[in-house]
């Protein structure tokens, strides 16, 4: 049987997506951290470490914040990740509403992201995050549902 025969491939678009968009701040990161760390005559051993020496407060927080990001993209997100392809492995991925939230996560996340690396304003990233959060849990708890119940 055709792989593509046993989910519906659209489902995980929005996974492509946050995957892309995570890239994206990976390139982002470095393209203002190499420079800055050049301009700041900071020696790359030296930032072995976040708690090495004192190379990060010769370093903007603007270029920080993309870092930061890049880590956060690293942690909830995975659940996400694990999510998708657990619904989309046992059958769930037919159902419209879970697409929508996992669109809606991505929207979240990449809001977030775009406020954390420019503005940085914490309510707003708390905000994003909550509702990302939010969004997460109901998809979540509605695959409990379906696989327990």
């Amino acid at each position: 049987m055709k792989i593509d025969m046993l989910y519906d491939a659209s489902f995980f678009t929005p996974v492509l997506v946050l995957i892309l968009w995570t890239l994206l701040m990976w390139v982002w990161m470095y393209a203002t951290r190499i420079p800055a760390m050049q301009k700041a005559k900071i020696d790359p051993q030296d930032a072995i470490s976040p708690a090495s020496g004192n190379w990060r407060s010769k370093i903007p927080d603007e270029v920080h914040w993309k870092a930061d990001n890049y880590n956060h993209l690293h942690e909830q997100p995975t659940i996400f990740y694990a999510l998708m392809f657990f619904t989309g492995l046992t059958a769930g991925s037919g159902d419209t509403f879970l697409l929508v939230l996992a669109w809606a996560y991505v929207i979240l996340r990449i809001a977030h992201s775009i406020v954390q690396v420019t503005i940085n304003k914490v309510m707003i990233r708390f905000i994003l995050f909550a509702l990302s959060s939010l969004v997460l849990i109901v998809f979540a708890l509605k695959e409990a549902v379906r696989i327990f119940f």
